[in-house]
């Protein structure tokens, strides 16, 4: 795409760029060193969630230098901007959690205020953790001019004492201290050698989760979000995103002609297939909201239900996504669901081609057991289940990747907390009991707010070696490396008079991952009774952003998400 030829006038950037009157704006061009061409070539944003947080950012910076120079070989101008990341590791089991998924939507609206105000023509968006990842991708479908994903990359696993370690390990360590099967000094030297690089937590978690729904939506180039953060690889994907991305505007092809029902299906079929997140039954939803689809909690349970798990990945499993990457990456597990009926083909991608084109290249590989054949998976059904009953009438979610068929059952009483830190602090005294049902509520979208992940408490238990003999409920929700039998998103929540707001200690829960239930033994006018007894509880965030969350956000099953969505645009950004 020659600058000199380039044809601006359904760009956004015409608006900054064209005509006598855009001479001041272009000055500030000049100031910052470009030149004639570049002003008048498609200005493409290079957006990046880079920070000193955490490691899964750091690396970030250094790949959008990558992706500019891509942009810049295809004749097109970058324009770098950061955005905010909340690193859900570092918050995890305090109040700066209700900061992670409120991050998601300013992560999203901050991508598309900068794209707004500056008339960028397309975006190019790097993000390395749980939220960042679908806050930019709900940037580009919001925004809908073309788009490539990138994620910044996996941390490699680390070694202690001769075997392979993770994050999650140090999480389970804190309750073996708890109990006395682990001293300071162990701790001590596994937390120096748990995260021994830069990159997101490397087993299937949250960001990896949404990674390989990068690659199954279509965002991302085939095998870019599987390379680890320190392979000099991910340099390569980088630039190449930058060049293709030039492509997209000439072709035209835009994140809502990828992002359809079909490919949100192909994304929920991944999840399930790798054993991935919970939040990503958050996250999709969230997603198809920015296009006006409506692809809630349900629709996202029922590809779940029909798609086999495959993926012998932690934290149910064996592996880690350097390990999947190293025998075939995303595009080994995506292939076998294609050609065993799991994926639709047909669905386009930021390749300019479809999935199924895509896949043509991909060959199986049997000298790996990764990643199973789809036609002899390690489950039939995925690793993540939806759940409904008179104690979720607008859902549930909980992994059970992993987990054993006669673990999936589970009956006991209720034991109540208003709050995580109360439920965690019976962990660490071991004030609970076996066979409990333990709920901790008003964590939810609202009641939080900011719906708080609860890996602090659940990788305790397990480390207590009460992971197996104890369930969880909650209103809030569960850190892709959570394991047990963890039920999060209980809608509707707490805080708006939901059931989970009216039980009591001692109610007789049964959660049912088989048949998809969640009941308690609570009658209806029982349930009546309560209600007009129960009286809404107030919180801490009266002022600031977590209280400007509060008055817009809307229930889980929809996505958490706080604006109307594309259903009631009467336009696009990229139209203007």
């Amino acid at each position: 795409m020659d600058a000199r030829s380039t044809d601006k006038s359904k760009l956004p950037s015409r608006h900054v760029t064209e005509g006598p009157e855009r001479a001041p704006h272009r000055s500030y061009l000049y100031a910052m060193g470009l030149t004639k061409e570049q002003i008048h070539q498609p200005l493409v944003g290079v957006a990046s969630c880079w920070n000193e947080a955490a490691p899964c950012n750091i690396s970030l910076m250094r790949q959008a230098q990558a992706v500019k120079k891509g942009v810049s070989a295809a004749n097109g101008t970058p324009r770098e901007f950061c955005t905010i990341t909340v690193t859900d590791g570092i918050a995890m089991g305090h109040a700066g959690m209700r900061a992670s998924l409120p991050s998601r939507e300013v992560i999203a609206d901050s991508v598309e205020l900068t794209m707004r105000g500056h008339s960028y023509d397309a975006l190019v968006g790097l993000a390395g953790c749980d939220k960042s990842l679908p806050g930019m991708m709900m940037a580009m479908v919001r925004l809908n001019v073309p788009s490539i994903f990138i994620y910044g990359g996996s941390i490699l696993p680390g070694s202690f004492r001769g075997r392979p370690v993770t994050v999650q390990d140090l999480f389970e360590a804190v309750g073996k201290v708890a109990v006395g099967d682990m001293s300071l000094d162990d701790l001590d030297e596994l937390e120096q050698v748990a995260c021994p690089s830069a990159g997101a937590c490397g087993a299937q978690f949250t960001a990896n989760t949404m990674a390989t729904v990068s690659e199954a939506i279509g965002l991302a180039l085939p095998y870019s979000a599987g390379a680890p953060a320190p392979y000099e690889i991910r340099d390569k994907f980088c630039m190449t995103a930058g060049e293709k991305v030039m492509e997209l505007i000439a072709k035209g092809i835009r994140p809502r002609d990828i992002v359809t029902r079909k490919s949100l299906e192909n994304a929920a079929a991944a999840v399930a297939a790798s054993g991935g997140s919970t939040n990503a039954a958050l996250h999709l939803p969230a997603i198809a909201h920015e296009c006006g689809i409506k692809f809630d909690l349900f629709d996202v349970a029922e590809v779940f239900k029909r798609t086999p798990y495959i993926a012998d990945l932690k934290p149910g499993g064996r592996y880690v996504a350097k390990d999947m990457f190293e025998v075939g990456g995303i595009p080994l597990l995506m292939k076998t669901l294609l050609d065993h009926g799991f994926m639709h083909g047909d669905c386009m991608t930021v390749t300019g081609r479809t999935i199924a084109e895509n896949m043509e290249r991909v060959h199986w590989n049997p000298d790996q057991d990764v990643v199973r054949a789809a036609n002899t998976p390690l489950t039939p059904t995925g690793g993540v289940v939806g759940l409904r009953g008179n104690l979720a009438p607008e859902g549930a979610i909980v992994k059970v990747a992993g987990m054993p068929e006669s673990a999936q059952v589970f009956t006991g009483p209720a034991r109540v907390f208003d709050g995580e830190e109360a439920c965690f602090e019976a962990v660490q005294k071991r004030t609970y009991k076996e066979g409990e049902v333990l709920v901790i509520r008003y964590e939810g979208p609202k009641g939080g707010p900011g719906m708080r992940e609860m890996l602090s408490t659940t990788a305790a238990l397990y480390g207590q070696g009460m992971g197996d003999k104890v369930a969880l409920i909650t209103d809030g929700r569960f850190s892709g490396a959570t394991r047990g039998f963890c039920v999060g998103h209980v809608g509707p929540e707490a805080a708006i008079g939901g059931p989970i707001g009216l039980i009591r200690d001692g109610d007789i829960i049964t959660l049912d991952a088989i048949k998809g239930t969640l009941d308690v033994a609570v009658s209806d006018a029982e349930f009546a009774t309560r209600r007009a007894a129960w009286t809404p509880r107030t919180n801490s965030a009266t002022s600031g952003y977590l209280w400007k969350y509060m008055q817009t956000v809307g229930p889980a099953v929809d996505g958490a998400v706080t604006h109307p969505g594309g259903a009631e645009e009467t336009h696009t950004y990229a139209d203007i």
